[in-house]
């Protein structure tokens, strides 16, 4: 039943992607859905927001080799061996990379990333009031909300959103909303007062009044993707007890928080459909997906669940927060592909490519990135 739902629903996204280019071949300009794409997000999400001396204190060798050398073969401050979720969908729509934001050489026609790795759902200055800030990054989802805004206002877009200024920035784009809200739970992880129900209330607030922003601004198309099974990062499976343990062999607790969090999420996303109806809003099910993986890994040629493939220390997970990936104890191991986890946190590039193919092709978008299309091109 599944693979059927996945054939049909690959083959539906086909056929309007072959009708859409079909006069790309006589022109030989491609014609494409979406002119541009906006992504937000944390570390999963972020092309080159960060680097080094400005990312999570956590991962301060992003800059370093072996960082970027699978597809890239140098670091571009990417979190991961090789490509992003991001930078598949862009591809899968024949948009070029995604630049970040803080380069200001880049070509911006096409979108922007305004991503950034050590982000928060909610503003940094409550986890400084909570003496709880583990991340030197001070960036929000709402930095990134205030991003956003100059960008739109150096393209014009700085009166009503009726204009055509902002019409030419807002139309015809694609919002990726990636993972947001992990970071925020990590910083309750180690001793602290606040509870993880207000990480929990406090961080879909940010994110839905995030959306909200979007929305009124006359953004139209948004995939916006809800948290992870963070109890099978390495980084977790590490601190953990070994008694705490799901089906998937994963800390079944940090489980069991994400999927209430994306539980009380979906419920505010179908809120905001009603509100906007002229909008599509597609939830990406990172979790689902993630966990689909997981219980599936030999279909997808994973051999290494939870054992990092660039660290230090050896043993079961080959990880040590003291030594991370990049730095001069670190190695590598030689095929990336056969690895979910590249640095503890982030994920190999062929995670993100299988995710993304989830997500574009399979049945862990709702409603399906199909049916997105299909409205993108209905309208014009």
């Amino acid at each position: 039943m599944a693979t059927a739902q996945i054939s049909l629903i690959t083959i539906t996204t086909i056929l309007i992607f072959s009708s859409h280019f079909s006069t790309a071949t006589k022109t030989g300009i491609p014609s494409r859905p979406f002119k541009k794409v906006y992504a937000f997000g944390d570390s999963y999400t972020d092309t080159g927001n960060t680097y080094s001396s400005t990312g999570p204190s956590s991962f301060t060798y992003v800059s370093n080799p072996p960082y970027g050398t699978t597809f890239f073969h140098h670091p571009t401050n990417r979190y991961s061996d090789g490509r992003l979720m991001i930078d598949f969908v862009v591809q899968a729509l024949s948009l070029p990379f995604l630049p970040p934001y803080r380069d200001p050489k880049s070509d911006k026609s096409y979108g922007v990333n305004f991503a950034v790795a050590g982000s928060t759902a909610i503003l940094h200055s409550f986890f400084v009031k909570n003496n709880i800030t583990l991340d030197i990054t001070p960036q929000s989802l709402q930095t990134q909300l205030i991003w956003f805004n100059k960008f739109l206002e150096s393209k014009g877009c700085n009166g009503s959103t009726r204009s055509q200024e902002c019409k030419e920035a807002l139309t015809d784009a694609l919002f990726w909303v990636g993972e947001i809200g992990a970071n925020d739970y990590a910083y309750t992880s180690f001793g602290s007062s606040v509870s993880r129900t207000t990480i929990q209330k406090l961080a879909i607030y940010s994110v839905t009044s995030f959306l909200q922003a979007l929305l009124n601004k006359g953004a139209k198309y948004i995939i916006v993707q809800g948290l992870p099974p963070t109890g099978c990062l390495t980084l977790s499976m590490s601190l953990a007890p070994t008694d705490d343990r799901d089906d998937m062999g994963c800390v079944g607790s940090l489980n069991k928080q994400s999927y209430l969090h994306n539980t009380i999420f979906q419920a505010k996303l179908n809120d905001l459909r009603k509100k906007f109806p002229q909008a599509v809003i597609v939830y990406a099910d990172f979790w689902n997906a993630y966990a689909n993986i997981v219980k599936s890994a030999k279909n997808y040629r994973f051999r290494e669940l939870f054992k990092v493939c660039c660290g230090s220390g050896g043993g079961t997970y080959n990880f040590d927060a003291s030594s991370t990936c990049g730095s001069p104890a670190s190695t590598a191991c030689t095929n990336p592909s056969q690895y979910i986890n590249w640095d503890g946190v982030h994920l190999t590039e062929a995670m993100y490519k299988v995710l993304a193919h989830s997500f574009l092709n399979g049945t862990f978008c709702h409603p399906t990135f199909g049916y997105l299309l299909e409205k993108k091109l209905q309208s014009g």
